[in-house]
């Protein structure tokens, strides 16, 4: 009779393990995503490209959460850390808290085109750069995009840097923009994005700087009349994954997530060419006022704060970006 028993009871535990073991797909729980702007941004078009090539796996299911539904940048890569945000998609703004070196990506005027900026950022310069991130308790995989960022203000038109001058501008915690600014006489106001639209429309501040990419999918044109084409820094983004979550994975699962990153940027930059051509002729229709600007007015400005670049990133990594063919 105890045989009996106790064969009975190793038979429901064999049979439970089998169960569980059958079906760890059903058990694996989505992994949270989270990014600033909405679903059909260039954000978005990152996120469900990465999203859909670890679901062909059957192994991962991923959740999305846009429109900074789980926190401002900052706090994004803070769960990154922690483990209780598993992937997202950030700006270089938010990065410089946490791997200050990625803020030579962000000097003005430093790359001359998409094409240059993404030869650096797939370079030897760009691949470094992500493996700094461990050093800070993240995992970044990829670099995605967001294209040049450009000037937005109720006030005026701007065209030269002279115009620019005295505007309330809001930019992200950027040491290095901020500098840029201060050299154009630009009054810059560093603000968390989930707050912008407000600011914007109760005048705390005059205007913004971003790429046409956001300024389109964010349709700030509602709030402001004056875009000007500045070009003045190119604007990366990265695709993190938290380190409790890769280092849980196969080596097999981990080529899998990179090449996912991968996917996810060359969507992000598929938007970006998009944008690149129909974003001002839709910002015009929707009654913004587009002005070109004289560039060497800008660069002229900027020109003074370029040494406390040099000494801050050195000059021998600015030179090898800007020689970059």
């Amino acid at each position: 009779m105890r045989l009996f028993r106790l064969a009975s009871v190793v038979a429901a535990v064999g049979s439970l393990v089998c169960l569980t073991f059958a079906q760890p797909a059903a058990a694996q729980a989505p992994l949270k995503m989270a990014y600033a702007l909405s679903s059909s941004s260039h954000y978005g078009a990152g996120a469900e490209a990465f999203a859909k090539t670890l679901e062909k796996s059957g192994k991962f299911k991923v959740q999305q959460f846009p429109n900074s539904a789980l926190g401002g940048e900052r706090e994004v890569l803070e769960g990154l850390q922690l483990g209780t945000i598993d992937l997202a998609i950030v700006s270089t703004g938010a990065t410089l808290n946490f791997v200050p070196q990625t803020g030579v990506f962000d000097i003005p005027f430093l790359m001359r085109d998409l094409q240059h900026a993404r030869k650096v950022m797939d370079g030897p310069s760009g691949q470094a750069m992500l493996g700094e991130f461990s050093k800070r308790g993240i995992v970044a995989l990829a670099w995605g995009e967001q294209g040049f960022r450009h000037l937005t203000n109720s006030k005026r038109p701007v065209v030269t840097a002279a115009d620019a001058k005295g505007l309330k501008i809001r930019t992200t915690e950027n040491p290095v923009h901020i500098a840029a600014f201060r050299q154009i006489g630009i009054l810059p106001t560093p603000m968390a994005w989930p707050e912008v639209a407000t600011a914007l429309q109760q005048g705390t501040i005059d205007g913004q700087e971003n790429p046409l990419s956001v300024i389109t999918s964010a349709k700030l044109s509602q709030m402001q009349k004056y875009l000007s084409l500045t070009g003045h820094v190119y604007a990366p983004t990265v695709i993190l994954v938290s380190p409790s979550v890769f280092g849980s994975l196969s080596d097999a699962d981990r080529k899998l997530f990179k090449q996912a990153a991968l996917n996810g940027s060359a969507a992000m930059r598929a938007y970006v060419d998009n944008v690149e051509k129909s974003g001002v002729e839709q910002l015009k229709k929707d009654g913004m006022q587009v002005s070109t600007v004289d560039r060497k007015s800008f660069e002229a400005a900027v020109a003074p704060a370029y040494p406390e670049f040099e000494r801050k990133f050195g000059k021998a990594l600015i030179d090898s970006i800007r020689n970059t063919q």
